[in-house]
């Protein structure tokens, strides 16, 4: 695995950091309907996505995961300004504003969704995968979920599938506690996610994912194997979410009590801590960096705003490849 570095925690601490405040924006603006329809924030959870970066060839590797994924994509490369655009419905979008909130998408940085179906990305992920293989590339998909989608039945199909083909995949469920709002320990006999993945002699095991250092370790041997052509590994990362469901949630099924025990061990505070506790910078430092992400922060939300929402034509565009929309009673 590449080395953990002073340059590593300083890289870890500022695009947490600016994950976490570009969420807080984007919450901000959906309560002044600039953005619509449904929202699901990914506070508290990003340790498992700058874990996960620090093992990946993002030369090659690629990601792909649920409707929580407004993040991911920036973490990948691609330009947060064209996300927030895209949340806001605007033509400089990932999708032209035709996506929106849970259907991020950029093929040139390898992030292939944002998925509104529970679990639909499961078999895609395993698709990519095979492609990679039987096209002889050596590259690797991560495919995420949450603990809801791990009780759907195309897991199953696919972990079977993939074991028996050695695909270069390495299935990763979020385990933030709740599927919408109802705990794991409501919906399964064994509230040990990983060990689904043993049923098919799949490599899996539960990781902290409150800390990104244990995730790049466990993202790194798993990303080894699949490349070495060993096939899958299913891995548990136990977080969790400060925020509800989506911006509907009112969260009655959890005390505000138990949400401040998990702040007790924010990713982003353990990595601060470690950053100050080494000296690999001063609370200065820490001030401007912060100072740097809300700036950027702003410019993201300014893009968006000024950016035009896309012509009409082009929502028949985007569906028909027939230029006269023969199937449509009404012309445009």
């Amino acid at each position: 695995m590449k080395k953990i570095t002073k340059e590593t925690y300083l890289s870890w601490y500022e695009n947490m950091f600016f994950w976490r405040k570009f969420e807080d924006k984007l919450a901000a603006v959906y309560i002044q309907q600039k953005v619509r329809g449904f929202l699901h924030l990914y506070n508290g959870q990003e340790a498992v996505l700058a874990g996960s970066l620090h093992a990946m060839d993002l030369s090659k590797d690629k990601m792909i995961t649920a409707y929580r994924n407004h993040v991911q994509p920036i973490g990948m490369g691609v330009d947060p300004k064209k996300v927030m655009a895209e949340l806001y419905g605007k033509k400089t979008g990932t999708s032209m504003g035709l996506g929106g909130s849970m259907h991020i998408f950029s093929k040139e940085h390898r992030f292939y969704g944002g998925h509104g179906i529970v679990g639909g990305q499961i078999p895609l992920g395993a698709g990519i995968a095979f492609g990679d293989k039987y096209h002889g590339s050596d590259a690797v998909t991560l495919c995420y979920f949450g603990d809801g989608a791990a009780r759907q039945g195309s897991l199953h199909e696919t972990f079977n599938l993939s074991m028996l083909w050695k695909l270069p995949v390495v299935f990763i469920c979020e385990n933030n506690g709740y599927a919408m709002g109802t705990s794991v320990e409501r919906t399964s006999n064994n509230p040990d996610i990983w060990k689904l993945g043993l049923g098919y002699e799949m490599p899996a095991e539960p990781v902290d994912g409150m800390d990104p250092v244990k995730v790049a370790r466990a993202v790194d041997q798993a990303i080894s194997r699949a490349r070495k052509g060993k096939g899958p590994t299913f891995l548990e990362m136990k977080t969790y979410r400060y925020r509800g469901h989506s911006m509907s949630d009112a969260q009655h099924y959890r005390t505000k009590d138990e949400v401040e025990e998990y702040r007790k061990i924010d990713p982003i505070s353990q990595v601060k801590k470690i950053l100050l506790d080494k000296k690999y910078v001063t609370k200065a430092d820490i001030e401007k960096i912060d100072s740097r992400v809300k700036e950027k922060v702003k410019e993201c939300e300014k893009f968006a705003e000024d950016s035009p929402f896309p012509d009409k034509n082009l929502l028949y565009d985007a569906v028909y490849e027939q230029k006269d929309y023969p199937f449509l009673k009404h012309k445009l």
